[in-house]
């Protein structure tokens, strides 16, 4: 005879209901003998869990254990035929992505979706949705003359093919919740064995994922605060104080002046995206130009282009007239709105800079010190004397070979180094494109 308390332990959703070989569960009959494992859900239940566990370690992505694992499925006669996998990751850009694998497809396809997604109508009547607000399970019958919930994905699978549909929770830690979905080809859909196999395979895949999402959150989010090559040595094991290495790099520093008096006057809400707007200007270009942001500084920021790439001058030399240019479109459109105007700074030198860890024992901070950022950072003071916004030295003017571009303004004294140092304002209009078109 079997036990009815046992058998509850196993399952999901509840005690079920055992009657002259019917299976039923909260109240619906269900599928004859689905959740009871037969010799064939056992075996490839097996051999699903033994993969998961012991032969994807080495595997780094996500992705392409999902279309291994629909593969291995196939192979062991699963009618698996699209598989999603849906995660929500906070990056500043976008909330989650979503992976998606089809039958015959070699790779997977990613898809990221932003902030706001969430209040969709395409969202909120979907099965993901159901998941994550707490359902344990949605199956569809994709044959079906009319379907149990009124979304549009069940609709458009049936359009390409599909039969059947069953979307689960990934369940990783700390609450979060995430979601698999499976789809069927096969005449008949899933039997009662597929859905077995999928109830005892999901669990183990969450824990999987949840490794890889773990790993790739952590990514994120160091690449979001410290910069890609910043976080690289981090993750590396570059987390002792004092531990760094000495690099040649042309380091600029960007202040926007004014800003304090103009937070005086507006509202906090309209300073951060001032802020933000700015920051954007002069961001995006660094970026495009393969310069790092080490640190944002109150209304400023510090970002090095490493020697290592042979056009690290041209880069930044590029980026500095593109900020130029960006800031002035951005300053004529605030001029038109009547909101005020944003004069900035931007000090740059070349040299030897230390990167690594500095400060207390139990916070540090990843960043670039020595006299060049020194000397950026007194150069970008300067602007405010001499009244140009942009100024170089003469270290990077010579090595560059950037004379024709720039303008000399003598030599000046400052503050903190012994000797004079000569430097130079960039021309109006001038970029590397005027002199080479």
């Amino acid at each position: 005879m079997r036990d009815d308390r046992a058998l509850s332990m196993r399952w999901p959703l509840g005690p079920r209901r055992l009657t002259r070989g019917k299976i039923w569960r909260m109240g619906v009959e269900i599928n004859d003998r689905e959740g009871v494992p037969t010799v064939r859900s056992t075996s490839i239940t097996h051999s699903i869990r033994e993969w998961l566990l012991k032969e994807t370690r080495t595997e780094r992505y996500i992705d392409n254990i999902l279309v291994s694992l629909c593969e291995r499925l196939r192979s062991l006669g699963v009618p698996v035929a699209r598989a999603t996998l849906h995660f929500q990751i906070n990056n500043p850009q976008w909330l989650g992505a979503g992976i998606q694998w089809v039958l015959g497809a070699r790779e997977a396809k990613i898809d990221t979706f932003e902030y706001g997604t969430e209040n969709t109508q395409a969202y909120l009547q979907s099965p993901v949705s159901e998941i994550l607000s707490g359902a344990d399970e949605v199956r569809e019958n994709l044959r079906a003359d009319h379907f149990s919930r009124p979304y549009s994905i069940f609709e458009q699978l049936r359009q390409e093919g599909f039969t059947d549909y069953i979307a689960f929770p990934l369940d990783h830690t700390l609450g979060k919740r995430h979601v698999m979905t499976l789809a069927s080809d096969a005449p008949a859909g899933f039997d009662s064995d597929d859905i077995e196999i999928f109830r005892e395979m999901v669990p183990i895949l969450s824990l999987v994922s949840e490794v890889r999402i773990k790993n790739a959150l952590t990514r994120t989010l160091m690449q979001t605060y410290v910069g890609p090559h910043a976080s690289e040595e981090i993750l590396a094991g570059a987390t002792t104080r004092g531990r760094g290495v000495t690099l040649s790099a042309a380091v600029l520093i960007f202040d926007i002046r004014d800003f304090t008096s103009i937070s005086d006057i507006s509202s906090r809400d309209d300073v951060i995206d001032m802020l933000n707007t700015y920051f954007d200007a002069i961001a995006e270009p660094i970026e495009r130009h393969r310069g790092e942001i080490l640190k944002f500084m109150g209304d400023g920021l510090l970002a090095v282009f490493p020697l290592e790439n042979e056009h690290a001058l041209n880069d930044i030399f590029t980026a500095v007239t593109e900020t130029r240019q960006a800031i002035d479109n951005l300053n004529a459109i605030n001029h038109t709105m009547g909101k005020p105007l944003l004069r900035y700074g931007i000090g740059v030198h070349v040299g030897e800079v230390m990167y690594g860890n500095i400060g207390s024992r139990r916070r540090l901070d990843f960043t670039a010190i020595g006299p060049t950022v020194n000397v950026a950072s007194r150069l970008e003071s300067l602007t405010k004397t001499v009244h140009h916004p942009i100024l170089f030295s003469e270290a990077f003017v010579k090595l560059g070979k950037f004379e024709d571009f720039v303008d000399g303004l003598g030599e000046h004294v400052l503050r903190g180094l012994a000797s004079p140092v000569s430097v130079f304002a960039l021309k109006p209009g001038q970029t590397l494109a005027t002199q080479t078109a």
